[in-house]
């Protein structure tokens, strides 16, 4: 029997021949962490569908932040649930609200942590909508000027990059513009630029107490079946000044993402939301899967398929065992 010249497995004999020839490298500075900001103080209130996840009032989320940062994560996202909505989302832009207190203890006690805030308005309304409603329909315009406000208010508070989210046309170019005005060129944003309306949403809408009250979101969230429209969603945001694009989902879109990297070449993210971190959760905690193996693998995926940044709840345990 002849023997092929070039055999791929040597090189995959042992775990240190594995490692050298490692083409794509997750490193913890890859990782963002997401945390849920609410009224209180003391308050741990788990998030049911979403195992190890919780609200947390600013004294704990100041204390997870700790943690998450000794971990050697660099970055964190923070979501807000308001003590009350209305039906403009009004609190998002209260210079004392949860999110806004969450950055000053945060920037004081962990500087060397990079706080990111969610700028969108479906946590703060009493609609659940991501904008100002208008005729039974979310007003893109109405709610450009809001979500300026928002981002200009948790940039006061100490936010070293503003998130938008939300998905109204133009929203990138009004955050920028009230920025600059305002003395904050130079503050990034990160633009939710190709957001789809998902159906791995749901684990997040209970955590962020966001779930529309009527209607749903894909009037404004893009549909899961165009892939051009995200191309040109992301050639708009970066053409209104966007300094990181995201795509959200991660692990449905790996092809999108891969493409956006290709055709942008700019600093790129992708968001392993709620509902992926829900079913690996559920599964591993059933013993079905090898949990911490299956995050690895998830998260290694979508850095080679070209994000630079992943948002992840797995983001602390992740950074944790990488640095074993």
């Amino acid at each position: 029997m002849t023997f092929p010249i070039n055999r791929p497995r040597r090189m995959r004999r042992t775990d240190t021949l594995r490692r050298m020839v490692r083409e794509t490298r997750l490193s913890p500075d890859d990782l963002i962490h997401p945390l849920f900001v609410c009224p209180g103080r003391d308050v741990v209130k788990p998030v049911e569908s979403m195992p190890g996840v919780a609200q947390l009032s600013v004294d704990r989320a100041l204390a997870e932040a700790r943690e998450i940062h000794a971990a050697g994560v660099p970055a964190i996202v923070l979501f807000g649930i308001p003590s009350t909505k209305d039906a403009t989302g009004s609190q998002a832009w209260n210079d004392r609200g949860e999110v806004q207190r969450a950055i000053a203890e945060i920037k004081e006690h962990v500087p060397g942590l990079v706080v990111i805030t969610d700028v969108c308005l479906c946590e703060y309304t009493d609609h659940g909508h991501c904008g100002v409603i208008a005729g039974g329909e979310v007003d893109n315009d109405a709610t450009l000027e809001l979500l300026a406000r928002e981002a200009l208010s948790h940039v006061r508070a100490g936010a070293d990059m503003v998130a938008p989210s939300d998905m109204m046309d133009g929203r990138v170019g009004a955050i920028r513009s009230a920025l600059d005005e305002e003395g904050y060129s130079h503050i990034p944003i990160m633009a939710y630029a190709a957001k789809f309306a998902s159906a791995f949403y749901g684990p997040f809408r209970e955590a962020a107490e966001s779930t529309p009250q009527f209607g749903d979101r894909r009037s404004y969230q893009m549909d899961p079946a165009n892939g051009d429209e995200a191309m040109r969603e992301i050639a708009l945001d970066l053409d209104e000044g966007a300094d990181l694009v995201m795509v959200k989902p991660a692990m449905p879109y790996l092809d999108l993402i891969y493409r956006a990297k290709l055709e942008f070449n700019c600093p790129l993210a992708a968001y392993n939301v709620s509902g992926e971190y829900a079913m690996i959760r559920a599964a591993g905690l059933n013993g079905w899967i090898e949990e911490e193996r299956a995050v690895m693998e998830v998260l290694t995926g979508i850095k080679r398929a070209g994000a630079d940044l992943i948002l992840t709840y797995f983001a602390k345990n992740a950074a944790r065992r990488l640095n074993r």
